[in-house]
C-alpha cells in the first residue's frame, strides 16, 4: 500500500513550484532587457544611419522605401509628428504633408471625370507632372504613405485593390464585390457593356444592368452610345489615364 505525501513533502513541493516560477520570470526579464537593450542600440544606429545618408533618403524613393522598412522593424514612425529628431534631421514629415495637399487637389480636381476613384499610378503620373520643378522624386510608395496619413482627415480617402491594380477612392463611396468585379473586367480595354459582363460573369441582365447603373449614378462611369452595333458602353476613366481629359496644368 502505497503512502500520501506528507506535509513535509507537499510544502516542499511548493517551494519548489516558487523557485521554478521566480526562475522563469527572472529569465523572462532578463530576455526582455536584452531585448530593450538591442532596440535601443539599434534606434540608435538608426539615427546615426540617417544623419549619414540624409540627401539619399530624400532624393531616392527606392532608398527612401527601404529606409522605412528599417523604421519600421524597430517601432519607429518618421511621419508621426511633424516635429522632433526625424522632422530636423530629414524633413520627411514635410515632404509627406505636402504630398497629402496636392493628391487632395488632383483627387478634387479630377473628381468630375472619374467619380473620385483614381488609379494609383495614374494619381502618381499627374503628381509627378504637379511637381516637375521639386527635388525629390515620388514613388507610388511615397503616394501610398501620404495617402494614410490623410485618413486623419476623415475624409473617405482610402487605397482599395481592384484585380492587380490598387485605385484610390476620395470619396465615402461603398464598392461591393459585384462592382468590384465589374471594374477588373474594364481594366482590359477601359469599359465593359452589358453583354460582356453576362458573358464573362455569368450574370443575370437584371444583375449586370443594376450594378452598372449604380457605379453610373456614383460617377464611376460614363456612358458611350455612339456605336454602329448600338450596344452602349459603359467608361471607366479609374481604370484608364485621364490625362487626356484633364491637363497637367490645370491641377
Amino acid at each position: 500500500m502505497r503512502r500520501r505525501p506528507g506535509i513535509g513533502g507537499l510544502q516542499n513541493a511548493v517551494v519548489a513550484r516558487d523557485q521554478y516560477r521566480l526562475l522563469g520570470e527572472n529569465v523572462a526579464k532578463l530576455r526582455t532587457d536584452l531585448m530593450k537593450e538591442q532596440l535601443t542600440t539599434f534606434r540608435s544606429q538608426l539615427e546615426d544611419f540617417a544623419r549619414k545618408h540624409k540627401n539619399d533618403i530624400r532624393k531616392n524613393p527606392a532608398f527612401r522605401s527601404q529606409f522605412h522598412e528599417m523604421c519600421a522593424k524597430v517601432g519607429v514612425d518618421p511621419l508621426a509628428s511633424n516635429k522632433g529628431f526625424w522632422a530636423e534631421l530629414l524633413g520627411i514629415g514635410d515632404f509627406y504633408y505636402e504630398l497629402g495637399v496636392q493628391i487632395v487637389e488632383i483627387c478634387l480636381a479630377t473628381r468630375p471625370h472619374n467619380g473620385g476613384l483614381i488609379n494609383l499610378e495614374e494619381l502618381c503620373k499627374l503628381l509627378c507632372q504637379r511637381r516637375k520643378g521639386a527635388r525629390e522624386t515620388v514613388s507610388e510608395d511615397d503616394c501610398l504613405r501620404a495617402i494614410s496619413k490623410l485618413k486623419v482627415l476623415g475624409s473617405g480617402f482610402e487605397v482599395i485593390s481592384v484585380g492587380k491594380r490598387k485605385l484610390v477612392r476620395s470619396v465615402p463611396t461603398e464598392l461591393n464585390k459585384d462592382h468590384n468585379e465589374i471594374l477588373e473586367l474594364a481594366q482590359a480595354q477601359g469599359f465593359v457593356t452589358v453583354e460582356e459582363v453576362e458573358r464573362r460573369l455569368s450574370w443575370s441582365s437584371g444583375r449586370a444592368t443594376d450594378a452598372l447603373e449604380t457605379l453610373l449614378d456614383e460617377g464611376l462611369a460614363m456612358i458611350d452610345d455612339g456605336h454602329r452595333d448600338g450596344r452602349r458602353r459603359y467608361w471607366f476613366p479609374c481604370v484608364s489615364s485621364i490625362s487626356s481629359y484633364v491637363g497637367a496644368d490645370t491641377l
